[in-house]
């Protein structure tokens, strides 16, 4: 659409609009417009949609065309469909729609159309090229709410740690960290630091409607921390509760699958949409849609209604994750990419601090019991000796998704996206104010992608 200039904006005649309804629909304060870049996804973009959310009953979500980033703010990571429709803000639990094609200054009779009347952003000021508040037009209306900006977290913020190669962001243990044991700071700092960090958890744990317990989680302590990047342990390990959630309802199929889950992006999306579009076509083949008592107990019971599979995702520690894959993965730490994995739609359970191999004890002894089923997608970001799911095959419960359009992306793949554009990337920074990369930080990085690689090659030997 390229730059949005309200004074001249064709409003998009029916037929037009790039999400039905092509007519006008009634404009109504519980349903609630936000919209922004939510380029490559994190929980600063799902935060603001969190809070908006309990605002209203449904959430629109307008998203900015690439054309349109790119001529007010910058270049972006991920494309469209990346960040939009087909992937991640469709995927988070609070967006009830997406609408691609947003104007990058917001548009009135674009939120009207939509049936929104209030209009919701952080307390932070986007301009667009010409230097003016992209929301000076809702402002004016009185239809604009003020949400309160995510600290610590932005894409400035993890393309600064790309480009400079920094691992301060890692966290040695969530556990510890939440209990204020671990972390920089005093004691006190620690303690403040630890209580809003449990307390977002359980925020990105609620469910659909922002306002009710959601999603269970729990956190894993296995027999030593050497076990961690090992090829599995025959001790069952324990586990810490950090959030009760809702358990496995009555018939639902248990799926398990695990990983690092960093810059949570389209091919983690796509993988857990694969993973739901695979369980529904099982149910309807085993009778889980047929009319029958047992579901009309399930569409209308005490349990409510519910699908046919339960999702425990299993968060892998930042150590294993760099013990892999070196130089300063993960780009986000556990608890980021934690928040993440919660807010997706798809997932009903979190596991922090889940082994990089669930060896038999682990899966058998999981709290819902032995998983129906465990997935794991296509992948060449990790490099691997051996088959982690070596105990999911015997046990004949091994699942693995095939080829998708989003296979490649991963945050090996957007690191060097951003790397291939270093120059425009470090434009962007400053125009945010922060220090640009330079030379040698691009050197440094090279450097450990290079004895990363020598690593893996040695492995493989």
């Amino acid at each position: 659409m390229g730059k949005t200039n309200l004074a001249t904006e064709e409003v998009p005649k029916p037929g037009e609009w790039p999400v039905d309804p092509q007519h006008d629909i009634a404009v109504t304060e519980d349903r609630i417009w936000i919209d922004g870049c939510f380029d490559f996804t994190h929980h600063g973009h799902a935060g603001a949609m969190l809070q908006a959310r309990r605002l209203g009953k449904e959430l629109i979500v307008g998203v900015h065309s690439d054309e349109d980033i790119l001529d007010n703010k910058g270049p972006t990571v991920m494309a469209l469909a990346e960040r939009g429709s087909v992937s991640a803000v469709d995927a988070c639990r609070w967006s009830t729609s997406s609408i691609p094609h947003a104007p990058y200054v917001t548009s009135l009779p674009w939120i009207s159309h939509y049936g929104c009347h209030y209009v919701v952003h952080g307390d932070d000021i986007t301009s667009d090229s010409g230097g003016e508040d992209c929301y000076r037009y809702v402002k004016a209306a009185k239809r604009f709410l003020v949400v309160k900006r995510t600290p610590g977290i932005s894409t400035t913020d993890l393309v600064g740690r790309m480009l400079l190669c920094t691992k301060n962001h890692f966290i040695r243990s969530l556990t510890r960290t939440l209990s204020g044991d671990d972390g920089p700071g005093s004691q006190v700092e620690r303690s403040d630091a630890a209580k809003e960090m449990a307390q977002r958890i359980r925020d990105y744990a609620s469910d659909e409607t922002g306002l009710q317990p959601g999603s269970l989680v729990l956190s894993y302590a296995e027999p030593g921390p050497a076990q961690k990047a090992s090829m599995g342990t025959q001790d069952p390990g324990s586990y810490t509760t950090i959030v009760d959630g809702a358990l496995p309802k009555p018939g639902q199929r248990i799926v398990y699958l695990d990983g690092g889950f960093d810059l949570f992006s389209s091919g983690h999306i796509e993988f857990l949409r694969q993973v739901v579009k695979a369980e529904e076509a099982l149910a309807c083949q085993t009778g889980w849609y047929d009319d029958t008592p047992a579901r009309k107990e399930r569409l209308t019971g005490n349990n409510g209604g519910y699908g046919p599979t339960y999702i425990v995702a299993g968060i892998h520690d930042d150590e294993v994750i760099n013990h892999w894959k070196g130089v300063n993965y993960p780009i986000m730490n556990i608890f980021e990419r934690g928040l993440l994995v919660l807010q997706c739609r798809y997932i009903h359970a979190v596991i922090f601090s889940a082994p990089f191999t669930p060896s038999k004890a682990y899966l058998s002894n999981l709290p819902f019991g032995t998983p129906h089923a465990v997935y794991h997608g296509p992948t060449t970001f990790m490099p691997l000796t051996y088959d982690p799911y070596i105990a999911a095959r015997d046990l004949g419960i091994y699942r693995e998704i095939g080829n998708h359009d989003f296979q490649n992306v991963n945050a090996g793949e957007i690191v060097q996206r951003i790397l291939r554009s270093r120059q425009m990337y470090e434009e962007r920074q400053k125009k945010k104010g922060q220090k640009a990369a330079g030379e040698e930080a691009v050197r440094r990085r090279e450097n450990m992608e290079r004895e990363a690689a020598a690593l893996e090659k040695e492995r493989g030997q």
